[in-house]
């Protein structure tokens, strides 16, 4: 078993406080590396809480995956809102459930094997995560 130690000089972070600084971290990477898309961002973050609540964790992550192609390579552009903000759910995903990969193929693989109760905790971090995303993107 391997331990790690626990630095005295920090203090642990609750889960909220976690979430706000990953949700703070994701919306200033969005913010310089977005521009003037950046607008777009924070309004897919406002309305991707409804979007999961009408279809679905996996539906949402899906769309957000195709909306973030590139119209010529269909591949994923990093530098598109949707991109971004998919990688930003399943890296927030990933930091609190660890067996759910942040590439978008393994996450849903992973997701569909979920046990029932494993996927509702997951989409309720989602959104407990999406909650302070929301609220920073409007800040930034």
């Amino acid at each position: 078993m391997v331990t790690t130690a626990v630095n005295q000089s920090q203090p642990r972070l609750t889960a909220e406080q976690r979430r706000a600084k990953h949700a703070w971290n994701c919306v200033t990477q969005a913010k310089q590396v977005l521009g003037h898309d950046y607008d777009q961002y924070a309004n897919l973050a406002k309305s991707i809480p409804a979007l999961i609540l009408n279809s679905g964790l996996m539906q949402v992550m899906a769309f957000l995956h195709e909306k973030g192609r590139d119209k010529k390579t269909g591949k994923p552009d990093p530098n598109k809102p949707h991109t971004m903000i998919g990688d930003h759910l399943r890296s927030a995903l990933h930091d609190r459930f660890t067996e759910i990969p942040t590439g978008f193929e393994e996450a849903m693989g992973k997701l569909m094997e979920a046990d029932p109760r494993k996927f509702q905790a997951i989409t309720t971090e989602a959104f407990a995560w999406l909650k302070w995303l929301r609220q920073m993107a409007a800040a930034r």
